[in-house]
């Protein structure tokens, strides 16, 4: 449809002068979405249970408080103090169910109280709602990435020490190690360190802990997992191997001179594409009591141009090769076995994501349990998040070979500037309380389309 030029341009340039009155203005009109899907998983109820053990005689609930946490990290406030952003938006209430939004020190102070008791039935009701999704969708198989990622901080809090970190050097740290599922991009379980860990620092227990629990819920669905180098060991691979669970893990093939002497010494590599060639070999390091399957792949890449560049028109390309190594007890051809291998990349998605919209990089209090608490309300806003599109819209993928989520999903900061940060009114036409969003046609199918859907699923 064409528009005439009075039609799309007006001559009302005056600045409006600025009142500011006590309304039912809310800021965030797409918390309506969250309302409706919290009260339909019963996320309330849920987390209750979790804090049943510390003492009650509080004026605020601590489900509600860390309820309160969640909501701030869904709306993108990184810091304990921008509650104050909101502190009288009506939505954002109706959502806690609160006539008055708890101030900074009130936060503070409950991420102090918390113990290591909360913590673990907190991990617990995580676990528990990746779980209860995947029972729901039922695949053949789950992919399961272990993988660590730093938490930095200029403060000194409980915990935290100096360790590698090659954004922030000499920064005091966490390094907690993550486990995710690549069918859902859900964060199934996270193990709690200091920084100056290594990555395999307590990943035995922890890796096995996590298989068990999947075992136990869906007995009949194969597990498979992917890790990178600094797993590379005879007690974690032989551990794998026990419980019949696929694998792949890099390999540090740098510590082993007699694999850098085979790379060297191979002549007939075999092709996979036109930049990709590979061998196999039946190998294991001297310590190791069982040989396994090693798959050695190169690269043809660009080297890089060092020295002044030239404005020529034409620049002659050095080429090289970078090498990788994989062990695994997957029978699966090489090609199948790399791509499979290089679809880990996804979960370094996950972690941007998680620090870039969840704020899983900020330290908010000095005490190592409110640390934990507030990254587990992190991860409880990611996953719902997720959670929340699987529950309103239909998986487009089946599984591919390098695992690839059976959504495609739309990024935390994308639903939140779309969705979330909409303005509304509040008012009562006879008598029945209405939220009243500006009349865009692509918000309204998409906000009635899901709240349809969670009722659906409800």
């Amino acid at each position: 449809m064409k528009y005439s030029r009075t039609q799309t341009q007006s001559k009302a340039h005056a600045v409006p002068t600025i009142q500011f009155e006590t309304q039912k203005l809310t800021s965030f009109a797409g918390l309506v979405i969250i309302q409706k899907f919290f009260a339909a998983i019963e996320l309330k109820k849920t987390l209750r249970g979790c804090f049943a053990h510390l003492n009650n005689g509080k004026i605020f609930n601590r489900t509600t408080l860390f309820m309160q946490l969640i909501t701030h990290l869904l709306l993108g406030f990184r810091e304990l103090k921008d509650c104050r952003f909101y502190r009288d938006d009506p939505m954002v209430k109706r959502l806690l169910g609160l006539n008055r939004i708890p101030d900074t020190a009130t936060l503070s102070r409950f991420l102090k109280e918390i113990t290591a008791e909360t913590i673990e039935h907190l991990r617990y009701c995580l676990r528990e709602m990746v779980l209860t999704r995947m029972q729901l969708i039922a695949p053949p198989r789950i992919t399961m990435d272990f993988d660590g990622s730093v938490q930095s901080t200029s403060r000194r809090a409980e915990g935290t020490a100096v360790g590698f970190n090659k954004k922030k050097k000499g920064a005091r740290s966490y390094y907690p190690l993550f486990c995710t599922i690549a069918q859902t991009t859900q964060v199934l379980d996270f193990l709690h360190r200091p920084g100056n860990v290594h990555d395999s620092n307590g990943a035995k227990a922890f890796i096995l802990a996590c298989i068990d629990c999947v075992a136990a819920r869906l007995p009949y669905t194969l597990i498979e997992v992917r890790m990178d180098s600094a797993f590379f060991s005879d007690d974690i691979v032989a551990a794998l191997t026990e419980r019949g669970i696929e694998f792949t893990v890099s390999v540090p093939f740098e510590r082993f001179v007699e694999l850098k002497g085979m790379i060297e010494q191979r002549r007939r590599w075999h092709t996979l594409d036109a930049d990709t060639s590979y061998f196999e070999a039946a190998w294991k390091p001297q310590c190791w009591d069982k040989r396994f399957r090693f798959v050695f792949i190169r690269t043809r890449t660009q080297r890089q141009q060092k020295g002044p560049i030239q404005l020529d028109l034409f620049v002659p390309y050095e080429y090289g090769y970078e090498f990788k190594v994989i062990i695994t007890n997957k029978t699966l051809r090489p090609k199948g076995v790399t791509a499979y291998h290089e679809g880990r990349g996804a979960q370094e998605g996950i972690f941007g994501e998680l620090k870039s919209h969840c704020h899983q990089g900020y330290i908010p209090v000095r005490s190592l349990h409110g640390n934990q608490a507030y990254l587990l309300a992190g991860l409880f806003a990611y996953n719902l998040v997720r959670e929340l599109q699987m529950r309103t819209t239909q998986p487009l993928r089946h599984t591919t070979a390098k695992r690839a989520s059976l959504w495609v999903f739309e990024k935390v900061d994308t639903l939140r500037k779309t969705l979330l940060q909409r303005a509304g009114r509040f008012t009562r036409p006879k008598g029945r309380l209405t939220l009243t969003i500006s009349a865009n046609q692509w918000i309204q199918r998409k906000l009635t389309g899901m709240l349809g859907a969670i009722q659906l699923g409800g």
